[in-house]
Parts: C-alpha cells; structure tokens; sequence
C-alpha cells in the first residue's frame, strides 16, 4: 500500500456521540466524510505500518488517558474544541520520538489536539457558531477508548486497525 497512515485516538461512546452530532450540525454536509476524530498523526509514511501496530498496541495497554474538552476555539474557518491532557500528549511524544525522520513537517512540529466540528466555512459564520458555542461552554472530562491506525484514501479513511486502552 502506498497511502499514507493516521492515527487518531477514539472517544468513548458516549464523547463521540456528542462530538459526531456536534460535526454533523455544524459542519458542510457536502464536505463531512468522516465521523468526529482526534488526529495524532496525519500521514505516517506506509512503510512503518507493522511499526505502527506494535507501538499503537504498546500504548494502548494501560489505563485511558485523562482529558478534558478545554475551550472552544476558531479556526478562522471553522470551529474547534481544544483538547487537554498530560497523558495523551505523552503517548503522542513516545510514538513521534519512536519515528523521528519519518514524519511530515505538520507531525513533526508542535500539536494542537482538537476535535472540528466545523470547517471551509466563511469567517463570519464560523464566527456566529464560535460565539454561540462559547455562550454557554463548561470545560468537561472527555472519554478515551483507544487508538485507531487509518489508511487516507484521497479523502476517506479505512480503518485499518483499532487498539482499547485497558479497562475502556
């Protein structure tokens, strides 16, 4: 296979129940292929997949990683809920450190994890949903089950494998 590999990590069912309703609310209908994610890696090269699986099934043997939906912010063209935790960002630093030179620029720089649930909209109507959302916004703990490897294929995802944190 010659496409490239992200990874993300997945809600609990309840999380993504919320978060996919807010996606499918808010974002073009036209361009919402996929379901309400958390990216960790956008394009790991296809040559570390079985290096990929190993590590994905490493990490996810422990317990879930604690996290809260933080804030709500702009993307300028759409709208994200930030991501906060200690845990995930270290599962995400150990995996990038295990594969240093093999990352895209936009992997191997800074992460800002968040959920979109809005994009490829004007500025001035992401700015009316940013408002609206912020109006009545309390930062929540937000449920990790697992981590998920996908294949990109020019769009949509094939989910390739999918690993549970214990006890999720």
């Amino acid at each position: 296979m010659t496409a490239p590999l992200i990874v993300t990590a997945d809600f609990a069912p309840a999380d993504f129940a919320f978060l996919d309703a807010e996606r499918r609310a808010h974002f073009p209908p036209e361009r919402n292929i996929l379901a309400a994610h958390l990216t960790l890696f956008h394009a790991l090269p296809p040559s570390v997949e079985s290096e990929a699986r190993r590590r994905l099934a490493a990490a996810a043997d422990r317990t879930a990683p604690r996290a809260i939906l933080a804030r709500i912010y702009s993307l300028g063209s759409g709208v994200a809920y930030a991501v906060q935790s200690r845990d995930l960002d270290n599962i995400r630093a150990q995996i990038a450190n295990a594969f240093t030179g093999c990352l895209t620029a936009q992997d191997a720089h800074g992460w800002r994890p968040h959920v979109t649930i809005q994009n490829k909209v004007t500025s001035s109507v992401a700015r009316e949903l940013l408002i609206a959302k912020q109006r009545n916004f309390v930062p929540r703990p937000l449920g990790l089950a697992g981590l998920s490897l996908h294949r990109y294929l020019g769009g949509a995802w094939e989910t390739v494998q999918s690993w549970r944190f214990r006890g999720a």
